[in-house]
C-alpha cells in the first residue's frame, strides 16, 4: 500500500489566532505591500493571491469544519486515491492547537477511517494538556510540535505560551503515544548550548522520533522578503557552515532523526545528495545538455548546482548566485543586482521564486540584450523539514527528476542556433 497525505487547511492568521506572535516568528511586522509577481500570475498582470495575500497569510480565519471537510471529500472526489494508505496533514496559518474545532475535525475523521497528522503546532492552545489523549484517541497518529525549548520560562517568554506545563505535558504525550517531530527555530544565545542538550534529552527521553533545528532567518537575503527585517534586533544569525555544525553535532549526541533547514541532513546528505562526492554515479541518469543558458540560484543552493553541472561537464552551463539564501524566495531585487555580463542568451529563473516573467525579461533586457527567460522546476532537492521522513535513495530519486527537468528546460530555452 502506497502511503500519501493530503493536506486539510484550517485557515487561521499568524499573530491572531494562535495566541499571540512568538517573538522570532516570521510574520512579526509584515508590512503591506504590493503582490511580488509568480508563476500562478497571469501572463500579462503582475500579481495574483499566492503572492500577495497568501503569502502574507492575512486573510483567511479558521475555517468551521463542516467547510474543511467538504474540502477534503472534494480532494478523494478529484484524486485517484484507491488502494492507498491515506492520511490527513492538517494544517493552517494560526496554531492548530488553537483550533476550536481540533477534536471535532479529527473525530470526524477518524469516523471516515482517516488518520490524521497535526502540522506545526506549538501546543500553547491546550489549555489541558490531557487533550493529546483525546487526539490520539481520535486517530492522530503524527505530530510536528513546535517545542523551541522544554523550558518553561523559556516557552513563556519567548512562545508566549501562558500555559508551558499544559503544552509540555500534551508533548510528552503525545512522544510516548505516536510518532512526534519536534521543531526547534534555534535563536543564538537562547535556545542553543546547554538550554538544547536538554531539550533534546527530554525529547528523546519521551520518546520523540526526530528533531528539525530551524535556523533563524533575521535578514532580507535570509529570507524576510515581507518587509519585517530585522524580526528582532541586534541578533546575529548562524552562518550557514556553523549551523551544518550544529546539526551534526547533535545528531551525533541522540537518538533523535535530527535535520536541519535550510541545512542539512546527516543521514541522507540532503540538500544535494547527488553532489556529494562518491555519488557519481547516479549522474548517469540525468540526460545530456545541448542547451546554453545561465540558471539563477541562491547563496547556499548556487554552489552545490555548479558542482553537479560541472560533473556532468556540461560546460555551457553557468550559474549565477543571487544574494538571497533561498532560491524559492528569490524577488525581482535579488535579480536587478545581477551583473548582466555574467548572464547568457538564455536564462533560467527559480519556478517558485517570486518575481513574474514580465520582471524578469525587463531585468534581463536593461544592457540593450534581448534573453529568453524560462522557469525551472519547482525544487531541485529537499530541505530538512521533508528528508526527515526519506532514505538517501528516496532523496536522490527526487533530485534527479528535478534535474532532469532542469536540463529539459535548458535545453530547449537554451536552444543553440544551427
Amino acid at each position: 500500500m502506497i502511503k500519501m497525505q493530503i493536506v486539510a487547511d484550517i485557515g487561521g492568521i499568524p499573530g491572531v489566532d494562535c495566541k499571540g506572535f512568538c517573538k522570532y516568528c516570521y510574520f512579526k511586522e509584515v508590512k503591506y505591500m504590493e503582490p511580488l509577481g509568480c508563476i500562478s500570475c497571469s501572463p500579462g498582470k503582475i500579481g495574483c493571491s499566492r503572492c500577495g495575500e497568501e503569502l502574507r497569510e492575512s486573510k483567511n480565519n479558521f475555517k468551521l469544519p463542516f467547510i474543511v471537510m467538504s474540502e477534503i471529500q472534494s480532494t478523494l472526489m478529484l484524486g485517484n486515491y484507491r488502494d492507498k494508505d491515506l492520511k490527513v496533514n492538517i494544517s493552517g496559518g494560526g496554531d492548530l492547537s488553537c483550533y476550536p474545532h481540533l477534536n471535532e475535525l479529527t473525530s470526524t475523521l477518524n469516523q471516515f477511517g482517516l488518520n490524521s497528522h497535526i502540522g506545526y503546532t506549538s501546543g500553547k492552545g491546550f489549555e489541558n494538556g490531557e487533550i493529546a489523549k483525546t487526539l490520539v484517541n481520535n486517530g492522530v497518529d503524527e505530530v510536528t510540535y513546535t517545542v523551541f525549548s522544554t523550558d518553561h520560562n523559556l516557552r513563556r517568554e519567548w512562545v508566549k505560551d501562558q500555559n508551558p506545563d499544559e503544552s509540555l505535558k500534551a508533548l510528552k504525550i503525545f512522544s510516548e503515544s505516536i510518532e512526534v517531530h519536534g521543531a526547534s527555530v534555534i535563536i543564538p544565545g537562547v535556545n542553543d548550548g546547554d538550554v538544547l542538550l536538554k531539550t533534546c534529552s527530554d525529547l528523546e527521553s519521551w520518546g520523540a522520533k526526530a528533531l528539525i533545528l530551524m535556523r533563524f532567518a533575521n535578514t532580507i537575503n535570509q529570507g524576510l522578503i515581507l518587509k519585517n527585517a530585522p524580526i528582532l534586533k541586534d541578533v546575529k544569525t548562524h552562518s550557514v557552515e556553523e549551523f551544518k555544525d550544529l546539526v551534526k553535532e547533535i545528531n551525533s549526541q541522540f537518538n533523535l532523526r535530527v535535520t536541519g533547514t535550510p541545512v542539512f541532513d546527516p543521514e541522507t546528505n540532503a540538500p544535494f545528495a547527488i553532489a556529494k562526492d562518491g555519488n557519481e554515479i547516479y549522474l548517469q541518469f540525468i540526460q545530456e545538455v545541448t542547451g546554453e543558458a545561465t540558471v539563477i540560484s541562491s547563496k547556499i543552493a548556487g554552489p552545490y548546482i555548479a558542482k553537479i553541472f560541472e560533473k556532468i561537464g556540461a560546460d555551457d552551463v553557468n550559474i549565477v548566485c543571487t544574494e538571497k539564501e533561498i532560491a524559492c524566495l528569490i524577488t525581482k531585487e535579488d535579480l536587478e543586482d545581477i551583473d548582466l555580463s555574467e548572464v547568457k542568451d538564455a536564462v533560467i529563473i527559480p519556478g517558485r521564486s517570486f518575481v513574474h516573467n514580465l520582471d524578469a525579461e525587463r531585468i534581463f533586457s536593461k544592457d540593450g540584450k534581448e534573453r529568453v527567460v524560462g522557469r525551472g522546476p519547482d525544487k531541485l532537492s529537499v530541505d530538512g523539514e521533508m528528508s526527515g521522513t526519506l532514505t538517501e535513495e528516496q532523496v536522490i530519486e527526487r533530485e534527479l527528476e528535478e534535474f532532469r527537468e532542469l536540463v529539459q528546460a535548458i535545453n530547449f530555452f537554451g536552444m543553440k542556433k544551427r
